[in-house]
């Protein structure tokens, strides 16, 4: 059976081009990718395929490949069933492209090798479903001044944003904190649906390789919003810091250069 690419993979193929540059001026990239689910499945598949794929990719996923996982997560195949996602995925990388370096880790991120994980890689890929591990990856990404882009898929709508630590808004400053149980819940309820996850996951590797070409990505301060509920809209906005998040990207403005855009009041 041919490869087709993930649901989704022609939505924002508009959005995915990486700038003027040519695609073999790629410098020795490190990208770790959190996640191999509806979100990871086609970030993978759309760095794999790139005209200059990263030279190496760390995968991190704690979960076996479930029958359920085949529809819509379609590097797996039934043969993957019971074996680990990050080994399956690695199979599936090697066989198709050898001189990819991958590095799977069947394990969760979690608190004690967070940091490690995000100091050895130029790039993190937030590709979870789980706003714990989503504030995890925004703390420690934003310690270890390491660029990242979040990712998150409820039904019909995805989000995407890139944070450059000590420059653009991070994820406390748009959300603050996670969210309680209840609302948690109902996210988990309300599912994924297969294209919006395959166009946010394919954003989310775009901005990834624009990040290690030396290019700004193209959400980096703004938020991206895919519904597709209706006729597909996609949104973005831009975000600023938010004053006492902590992340060190909001710079309190000095009296001086405020008073010098201020206009003079009238009768002066």
């Amino acid at each position: 059976m041919r490869d087709t690419g993930p649901a989704g993979s022609g939505l924002m193929a508009l959005r995915l081009s990486t700038g003027g540059r040519s695609t073999t001026e790629v410098a020795t990239e490190r990208i770790l990718i959190v996640g191999l689910g509806g979100l990871g499945v086609p970030v993978l598949w759309a760095l794999a395929r790139a005209g200059a794929p990263p030279k190496r990719l760390t995968i991190v996923d704690p979960d076996p490949v479930e029958l359920s996982n085949l529809a819509r997560q379609v590097i797996y195949r039934s043969r993957d069933i019971g074996a680990p996602k990050v080994d399956a995925a690695a199979r599936w990388l090697v066989e198709r492209f050898p001189d990819i370096n991958v590095e799977p880790h069947p394990i969760a991120l979690d608190a004690s090798n967070a940091a490690r994980l995000v100091a050895a890689h130029d790039f993190v890929i937030d590709a979870t479903d789980s706003p714990a591990a989503k504030f995890l990856i925004n703390d420690t990404c934003i310690a270890a001044r390491t660029p990242f882009v979040y990712g998150g898929v409820v039904g019909m709508t995805g989000q995407a944003m890139t944070v450059i630590p000590g420059q653009t808004a991070c994820i406390r400053c748009v959300f603050e904190t996670p969210p309680d149980d209840d609302e948690t819940r109902s996210c988990r309820e309300a599912g994924i649906v297969g294209p919006v996850a395959g166009a946010i996951g394919e954003m989310q590797a775009a901005e990834a390789m624009r990040a290690c070409r030396s290019q700004t990505p193209l959400l980096s301060g703004k938020i991206l919003t895919y519904d597709a509920s209706g006729p597909a809209r996609v949104r973005i906005a831009a975000v600023g810091p938010r004053p006492g998040c902590g992340c060190g990207a909001w710079k309190p403005e000095s009296r001086d250069a405020r008073s010098r855009r201020e206009p003079d009041s009238p009768g002066n």
